[in-house]
Parts: structure tokens; C-alpha cells; sequence
């Protein structure tokens, strides 16, 4: 098989909520539209006069309620997930209101509900597909057919893997994995660390500097969602819970339920956070990025662990990730919210039992009850929003992280009959079987449910 080459910065990426799928691949086609734009000889770009833009699947069916259309002209405007303003998407609230695009040379006035919300079914190759057209009438000056594939990830018609370096310890699966970490006496971050030396040509200290960055961005998500209350924004009318939730732990003074009570709100602080459109880590999705910066904030406020140890199980958490979008998928619209909190919930536990100082075996035992556990998981959000049931959704998926480790780090190692590579293709198989309506469509499920209450 394909050894995996995906980038640490590639699974981990900062950007706005509240989808990454829905918000940071959008945001940057609009970008690459626009540079490809600018790169037109000057009679075509000077001589355009309209864009259309269609989204088809889930893109369509909940873009609306995920900020997708102000997400994309966002990314036209000149932004990029990673460097833009944590409200950067609140300046679009207003569908009608028009911004002028810079083609170079010449403007055009354009509106995200210019955004046309194409067919929920269609044939193209992922179902989280956007066509963007610059036309000159009924003139086609430049196409591109764009896929956002999950995590923030953006491909294309076309779309060729670019140039890079070769992992030195090549991999396709857990099994793979292990064997070069028995065969050469290497603990599982030494392995991922020098494979991503190997890939994108970054210095040890440039990727720990990296990792300090997400681990930072991932702590302040869980410090602003734990400081606010309110309603966040949308026709639900869904009241914040994590400022309670953790003001009831504190009285507590974390013992007890209080431990459980403020896990729970770290994760609903920095889930919130992402509902509300501003910046969190794709962990390995937005509609996951709470369950990681709670472990985190646990690890290191509650257990007092050291900043390289939570890197370590940061690096071994993404061992995991990477394993389930190589052979699976960490996109709701492909194998529903299984590959998002589930998938969180396992890296979540790997990073609890490796960052405690436990090698590679209860790590991956720890991994694979996780995932175990989260099967079958469908994705249904309420009215396209990433809010009911997905915010606490990350609380449970950080508090099942958390058993998973207890666990796994208390019975004897021999007791764990199913491996991880057999939990990711049980996530496979159920995703490829799993109806389109559970699949982020809100067509279904609690989505449907709601509507009908």
C-alpha cells in the first residue's frame, strides 16, 4: 500500500468554525480562485463580468448553516484559514450585502447569497464538491471543480499530490507501524517526528515550535469558551453551557464529578468556539475541535503534565489520525461523525496513555477502544448548524477518550482482541454503507427529528 505522507500541520490546522470541511477548504478555494484570477492574460480577466459559484452535496444541503458562502468570500477577499482574524467570518453576515473582488485591474461586486446551493446527489468524485466559473456573459473564461474532502483538506479536478520528501519509516497501517518501531528501537514520536523531517524538510525545532503553536491556539479555544456565556449565533437560539459547567467543577474544586464536570466544559469551551465561527485547530476536523484542546487542557492543568510530554502525545495522536484518513476518512460527509469525533476521541486517547508515559501497545489499545465505541456514529447536525448535537458530542467524545485510556492502562495488555487496522476498516465498511442522509445532509436522524418536534 501507499505509505502514509500526510504533513503533522497538513491533519492540525488553524482556522475558523464552525465546519473545516464547510468553512477552511471553502475559504481556501476562494483563494486559489482568485490567484488563478489574477494569473488570466488581461483580456479575460478585464472582460469578466460575472461569477457563478454552485456547491453540491453537504455543501449545499447545511452550507448555509455552516457559513460556507462567507467562507468563500472570505477566501476571495484575500484571506487564508491560518493568518485570518478569529471573527474574520462575521463581517458576512448580511447574504445581500456586496463586497468588491480585486480581479486585478478591474472589480466585480459580489455577495456570498450569490452562492448557488446546487443538488444534495450528483456524480462528481467527492460529495463536498463547489464548481467556481468566471464568465464573460454566457463565455466560460476559467473553471475549476474544487472538493473539500474533510479536515480542511482541498483538492481539484486535476489535483496531483505534490513533490515531497519520503517518509523514513514508511507506513500504510498500525501493524506496519509497530514493526518498525520493534525492529528499530524507536519510540512511536521519535517515528512520526523524523518521518516529518523526511516529508516536508522542517528542522526538529521548527516542527516543536509548530506544535507549541497548535497546542497554544487549542488552549486559548478552551480559555475564551470557558470566560463566555450567551447564545451563539444562528436560528437555534443555543444557549453556551461551558462557563457553567466549569464554574460548577471549580466549586467542586475538580474532585470527584468536578474532574468529569471540567473535562466536559473544556470541551464544550472550545466546541462553542467553533460554533461561533472563530479560530480553532482541525483536530483532526472542526466539527471535532474540542476534544483535543480538553485532554490538553487536562493533561496540563490537572495532571500537571510538561509541555514535551504533551507534544510527545500530540505527535503519537496524530500517528493515529493519520491512520484513519489513510484508510478510511475523517470527513462526516463521507463516513459520518465516526470519522470526526470518533476519530478525535481515539487520537484524544492515544495522546492521554502516551503523554502518561505508556508505550506503544496501551497507546494503541487505548486508541482502538475509542474508536471501538464511536462506530456507527452517524452526522446530523440540527438545521445545518455545528451545534446540536455536535457540541456536546465533543464532550462525550473527550470523556469516552478518557475511560478508553482508563482502561486500557489498567487491564493486562493480552485482554484487547481487536486491533486499531481492524477498527478503522469497521469505520471504513460502516461509512461506505451508511445511508447519504446520515452523512452532514441534515436529512435525517436528530436533524429531521428537531424539525418535527
Amino acid at each position: 500500500m501507499v505509505p502514509v505522507t500526510t504533513s503533522i500541520f497538513e491533519l492540525l490546522k488553524i482556522g475558523p468554525g464552525p465546519s473545516s470541511s464547510h468553512t477552511i477548504g471553502p475559504m481556501r478555494a476562494g483563494f486559489d480562485f482568485m490567484r488563478l484570477i489574477r494569473e488570466l492574460p488581461d483580456e479575460n480577466r478585464l472582460a469578466a463580468d460575472d461569477l457563478e459559484i454552485r456547491l453540491f452535496g453537504s455543501l449545499s444541503a447545511t452550507g448555509e448553516g455552516h457559513g460556507t458562502p462567507r467562507a468563500i468570500l472570505s477566501g476571495l477577499l484575500g484571506s487564508q484559514p491560518d493568518t485570518c482574524r478569529a471573527d474574520t467570518l462575521e463581517q458576512f453576515m448580511d447574504k445581500d450585502k456586496p463586497f468588491d473582488l480585486d480581479l486585478g485591474g478591474r472589480t466585480l461586486a459580489y455577495a456570498p447569497g450569490r452562492i448557488i446551493m446546487d443538488a444534495i446527489q450528483h456524480d462528481y468524485a467527492h460529495p463536498n464538491t463547489m464548481i467556481f466559473r468566471l464568465k464573460a456573459g454566457d463565455r466560460v473564461l476559467l473553471e475549476r471543480i474544487y472538493y473539500s474532502v474533510g479536515g480542511g483538506f482541498l483538492r481539484w479536478e486535476g489535483w496531483e499530490e505534490p513533490d515531497r520528501g519520503e517518509p523514513v519509516h514508511p507506513y500504510s497501517t498500525m501493524a506496519e507501524l509497530k514493526k518498525h518501531l520493534r525492529d528499530k528501537s524507536l519510540r512511536l514520536h521519535e517515528l512520526i517526528l523524523a518521518n516529518e523531517m523526511a516529508i516536508t524538510g522542517a528542522t526538529e525545532e521548527e516542527i516543536n515550535l509548530g506544535l507549541d503553536h497548535i497546542v497554544a491556539v487549542m488552549e486559548q479555544a478552551v480559555e475564551n469558551g470557558i470566560r463566555t456565556s450567551g447564545v451563539l449565533p444562528g436560528p437555534i437560539g443555543l444557549q453556551r453551557k461551558a462557563a457553567a459547567m466549569y464554574d460548577r467543577a471549580r466549586q467542586e474544586y475538580f474532585q470527584g464529578p468536578g474532574f468529569i464536570k471540567a473535562l466536559n466544559a473544556y470541551a464544550l469551551a472550545a466546541s462553542e468556539e467553533n460554533a461561533a465561527g472563530h479560530c480553532v485547530v482541525t483536530a483532526p476536523t472542526c466539527g471535532a475541535a474540542g476534544v483535543i484542546p480538553a485532554i490538553i487542557f487536562m493533561l496540563k492543568r490537572h495532571t500537571g503534565a510538561l509541555q514535551a510530554e504533551v507534544r510527545e502525545g500530540l505527535l503519537a495522536a496524530c500517528a493515529i489520525g493519520f491512520l484513519c484518513k489513510h484508510n478510511a476518512s475523517i470527513s462526516g460527509a463521507e463516513v459520518g461523525c465516526q470519522g470526526e469525533v470518533g476519530v478525535a476521541s481515539t487520537m484524544a486517547a492515544a495522546m492521554i496513555a502516551y503523554a502518561r508515559g505508556y508505550r506503544f501497545q496501551v497507546t494503541e489499545n487505548a486508541a482502538e477502544i475509542a474508536l471501538e465505541h464511536h462506530l456507527g456514529l452517524t452526522c446530523d447536525p440540527v438545521g445545518g448548524f455545528v451545534q446540536i448535537p455536535c457540541i456536546e458530542r465533543n464532550a462525550m467524545g473527550a470523556v469516552k477518550a478518557f475511560n478508553a485510556y482508563l482502561i486500557a492502562s489498567t487491564l493486562d495488555e493480552s485482554y484487547q482482541k481487536v486491533d486499531l487496522d481492524k477498527a478503522i476498516r469497521a469505520m471504513a465498511q460502516t461509512g461506505r454503507d451508511m445511508s447519504n442522509k446520515y452523512k452532514e445532509t441534515s436529512e435525517a436522524g436528530l436533524a429531521l427529528s428537531f424539525t418535527e418536534c
